[in-house]
């Protein structure tokens, strides 16, 4: 069953070609994906991410319990502060990638929908005599991505204020339209970026507003470009309960100085005392052709590698990628060959992220 996004008519009225992603229908293209693409690196584009999953974690030892079940400091966050995190098993394997959001009275999971009932599941297995409540809020919050350049000049305009500066992940609350709307500083493309959480019957008057102070609409083929671009591992795709965490791009998702959690054995040993065999590198190719997800990556007779995400980037007119690929070969420049439709591919290894933009305190 594919179950329609909240906006569902108003993406129609604008002419979307919608197509099936983690089982909701959601908006694929406006009509010019690269033209989607390009309203994010140099203007403002939006994206409705409501099918993004929302867990509310309360109780006195709400704190306490998730510092031990997650990878970064949750403990030592304070009000309006956020970081990422992820939710790993017992061998050091990502479960679930996530924002962790601090209210005065709650704390909030962020990750997506199809992980938010697994992710909830598996916190509570380990749910002993704490006091803590979860509760899946996913179906009441909508969520509206607002990134590029002139992101925080439009979200200012079509809320009537000035914006605080917010660090990455850290957000504030402010009152709009009879609604509380929760502003989260994100940068999932490379760009500065905004999450806007509402009520999902909020959702629309949200969107007409933002489109109306110049934002535009993008769909999932640009911004899946546009997270590839900025080195941004998705779980399902890149990653998932078979990736180690020291295997994927998320140094901002763990901390080596907190206390024991789940997994957190396995990632000490793997950091001070071994290494990982393989992990994900970025791949560039010559020209427009990209291999499928799933791809062989080979150097000589050996297979050393696979490709989890290839994209063709507008800007710069050919391929890039993401992919695993063994240790003894991730110098960047390293030359290897790529199975693709009609033939092998060459690439050549390359550092994340591909694209990157300043992003100080905004």
């Amino acid at each position: 069953m594919t179950t329609p996004l909240p906006l569902a008519s108003t993406h129609a009225r604008l002419g979307a070609r919608l197509g099936q992603a983690d089982g909701y229908l959601v908006p694929l293209a406006y009509g010019d994906p690269a033209a989607e693409h390009g309203a994010v690196r140099d203007g403002v584009g939006m994206i409705d991410r409501s099918d993004r999953g929302v867990i509310e974690t309360t109780g006195r030892d709400r704190a306490a319990f998730l510092q031990g079940m997650l990878s970064s400091d949750v403990k030592g966050l304070t009000e309006r502060q956020g970081v990422r995190a992820t939710l790993l098993d017992a061998h050091g394997k990502i479960l679930s990638i996530l924002l962790v959001h601090c209210l005065a009275d709650r704390l909030l999971l962020e990750t997506e929908a199809r992980l938010a009932t697994t992710t909830m599941e598996a916190l509570e297995r380990l749910h002993f005599s704490e006091q803590v409540e979860l509760e899946d809020r996913s179906a009441d919050i909508g969520v509206v991505t607002l990134a590029g350049p002139a992101a925080r000049k439009t979200l200012e305009e079509a809320l009537d204020r000035a914006l605080p500066d917010l660090p990455l992940y850290h957000h504030t609350s402010v009152a709009w339209g009879g609604y509380t709307l929760r502003i989260v500083r994100a940068r999932e493309t490379g760009e500065n970026g905004y999450d806007l959480w509402v009520a999902t019957d909020g959702l629309a008057a949200l969107w007409d507003g933002l489109l109306s102070a110049g934002a535009r609409p993008i769909g999932r083929e640009a911004w899946n470009v546009l997270r590839v671009e900025a080195g941004v591992v998705w779980h399902g795709v890149d990653v998932d309960a078979s990736t180690l965490l020291l295997e994927a791009p998320l140094e901002d998702a763990y901390s080596l100085n907190k206390g024991c959690y789940v997994g957190q054995e396995v990632v000490a040993r793997v950091t001070y005392r071994g290494h990982v065999n393989r992990r994900i590198v970025g791949f560039r190719f010559p020209d427009a052709r990209i291999p499928a997800p799933g791809a062989i990556v080979r150097i000589g007779d050996r297979d050393v590698g696979r490709i989890t995400s290839a994209v063709v980037s507008p800007a710069l007119g050919r391929g890039l990628a993401l992919g695993f690929l063994r240790r003894e070969h991730w110098d960047p420049g390293t030359e290897v060959e790529v199975a693709g439709l009609d033939g092998p591919l060459r690439a050549e290894v390359s550092a994340l992220p591909f694209y990157r933009r300043s992003l100080a305190v905004a």
